[in-house]
């Protein structure tokens, strides 16, 4: 039989072993997250590496701010103002060159999703813009757009600074990773 004094030494280095435990698992937990959040800021952006036009100044509105290397555009000439996020149908904004909002929204670290229903069935359509805003959703709208755009031949092509993805079908975890992927990485990321 262990003698009193035994017995609290041996407690004292439990206690010692576990609380050492205890700060091991909080240190390799804080470290998890810190090399999961320096993961995130430098992986590479995702998609086709275009060009960046090398006149990519503001222009008067109104004025056609293209030609573009891109189409859809991914950088260039734009206007002053750009567009709230969210899902746009044909018909939401009637402007002449909505490319020149769309790529400032660019210029300020916006993922935007042109879609082309043109090529689609009403069902088809119908089930791609769905899609489209589920992702949108599930991102919280943060600095995403969805635009129509009947000039791609594809239904859905996403674009980022200098970034392009096409899609022959839309899918949607590939769209969620070119969103988390590419967002912010422009010129002005921290302009709304």
């Amino acid at each position: 039989m262990k003698s009193k004094r035994e017995q609290l030494k041996m407690k004292r280095r439990r206690k010692k072993m576990y609380t050492a435990i205890g700060w091991g698992a909080a240190a390799l937990i804080v470290l998890g997250v810190i090399g999961y959040a320096l993961f995130l800021a430098i992986r590479p952006a995702m998609g086709e590496e275009v060009a960046v036009m090398p006149d990519t100044r503001h222009v008067p509105e109104g004025t056609n701010p293209g030609p573009y290397n891109t189409n859809p555009p991914t950088s260039g000439r734009h206007y002053e103002v750009t567009l709230r996020p969210g899902f746009y149908n044909e018909g939401d904004i009637q402007v002449t060159h909505p490319e020149g909002h769309l790529v400032h929204n660019l210029e300020h670290g916006y993922v935007i999703f042109w879609y082309n229903c043109s090529i689609l069935s009403e069902q088809e359509c119908a089930e791609l813009k769905e899609a489209i805003q589920a992702v949108m959703e599930a991102e919280n709208y943060n600095k995403v757009i969805a635009f129509p755009w009947n000039s791609i031949e594809e239904p859905v092509v996403l674009t980022s600074w200098g970034r392009l993805l096409r899609m022959e079908r839309f899918d949607a975890d590939l769209a969620r990773d070119f969103v988390q992927r590419n967002r912010n990485k422009a010129p002005e990321p921290n302009a709304m």
